[in-house]
């Protein structure tokens, strides 16, 4: 059995900058973490690994630096990372991102199983996920909170999902994709073999020569989507005290409160 867990660098959120005129995310100089829910893709990942000795893959797209991203998820127990990396596919959006990810996952060719968080805390979409199953045209099924079973034998999972309504149980033929929730696991730290292991692992770099990639479906001149207009919301709020430290303040305090509920259309 074979997984691939897609997984993402990204800035820490306090350090997260937004370039005004391509609305695309800086990320030169500025402090990077595995995106958090992905994560929890990898703790369930590693889980099956564990009952049914299966090997993991962690692909991932962006510069050089995000070899760091794998190095981490490979000192959790993960078996090899590939990264996808070519100034070409800069400022790709979600639609072209799933077209170079899924491009590489048909060189790969050999797999089970898709993991991936539910969403990237810096684009907070949850489409790339959907689209690469689309791409790769097998099933998908997105904020998935447990694997019921998997059977190799007979190539399907039951899973449990969350929805608007409650819970869903569904049964899913394999190959498929499934994006993840947080309430599906904990992930776990990474040991000193770990870490010894990643840091020596060759993580080959596939880029536009590697893979059989439209150059017109990458980058920005691929991206049919565009960030029209970024801004930082204000957030302001007004205060009113109410001063009662007697009982004719107290009285007089709960009328002009009611007032001010009713003037608010509270009640």
């Amino acid at each position: 059995m074979h997984i691939i867990v897609l997984i993402k660098q990204v800035p820490e959120l306090k350090n997260v900058k937004l370039d005004k005129e391509t609305g695309t995310v800086i990320r030169d100089g500025v402090e990077t973490v595995v995106n958090p829910l992905d994560l929890y893709a990898v703790e369930t990942a590693l889980a099956l690994k564990e009952e049914f000795g299966c090997k993991i893959t962690a692909l991932s797209m962006g510069p050089l630096k995000a070899e760091k991203a794998l190095r981490e998820v490979i000192s959790m127990g993960v078996n090899y990372g590939i990264l996808l990396s070519d100034r070409k596919f800069a400022g790709s959006d979600t639609w072209a991102t799933s077209y170079i990810l899924g491009k590489a996952i048909q060189k790969i060719e050999d797999f089970d199983l898709i993991l991936a968080g539910e969403r990237a805390i810096d684009g907070d979409t949850s489409q790339v996920g959907p689209e690469v199953a689309a791409y790769l045209d097998i099933p998908v099924a997105t904020y998935i909170n447990n694997i019921k079973s998997l059977s190799l034998k007979n190539r399907h999972c039951k899973i449990s999902r969350v929805t608007e309504n409650g819970l869903e149980t569904l049964k899913i033929s394999m190959p498929a994709l499934f994006t993840v929730v947080k309430e599906i696991s904990v992930p776990r730290l990474p040991t000193y073999r770990g870490k010894k292991y990643a840091k020596g692992i060759d993580i080959p770099i596939w880029g536009m020569t590697d893979l059989d990639i439209n150059e017109n479906f990458i980058g920005l001149k691929g991206s049919p989507t565009r960030v029209f207009k970024t801004y930082k919301s204000v957030v302001s709020r007004k205060c009113r005290k109410f001063f009662a430290n007697n009982e004719t303040k107290l009285e007089e305090a709960g009328e002009e409160f009611i007032k001010l509920l009713k003037s608010n259309n509270v009640i």
